[in-house]
């Protein structure tokens, strides 16, 4: 999905349902499905990891490393809603439990034109 671009103090807000049964969900902010600034990955079971919540980046079609966090707020069959606060070296997620993760901006990019979400029932994204 194309975007406006988003720069530092935008925020986009995720709106969703997560299914019955689902095994992991995600979103993805870049420039393109190539060059993610975040991939934000709640696995609840998937790749050897239970009850976690992946962060990485891509560039040039390259996955960085990733960060792996233990809190995991979420639940199937549940609605749920995540927020990305974009900031100059940072970004800053809300989960919907009110707590907040940080994600550094690992490589320089100007705009966020590209977001997609997978295995999430979008009910709505919304950009300010």
């Amino acid at each position: 999905m194309a975007t406006n671009a988003l720069r530092p103090g935008f925020r986009v807000e995720v709106e969703g349902f997560i299914p019955h049964g689902c095994k992991r969900f995600n979103i993805n902010l870049g420039k393109d499905s190539n060059n993610l600034v975040i991939h934000f990955d709640v696995r609840f079971d998937h790749q050897g990891d239970q009850g976690k919540i992946v962060l990485n980046t891509m560039k040039d079609g390259a996955w960085g490393k990733e960060q792996k966090e233990g809190f995991f707020p979420f639940q199937a069959g549940s609605d749920t809603k995540i927020s990305f606060t974009f900031e100059n070296d940072k970004i800053i997620i809300k989960l919907p439990s009110g707590s907040h993760l940080s994600f550094p901006i690992r490589f320089p990019i100007t705009d966020i034109t590209f977001v997609s979400v997978e295995e999430l029932k979008s009910k709505s994204i919304t950009l300010t």
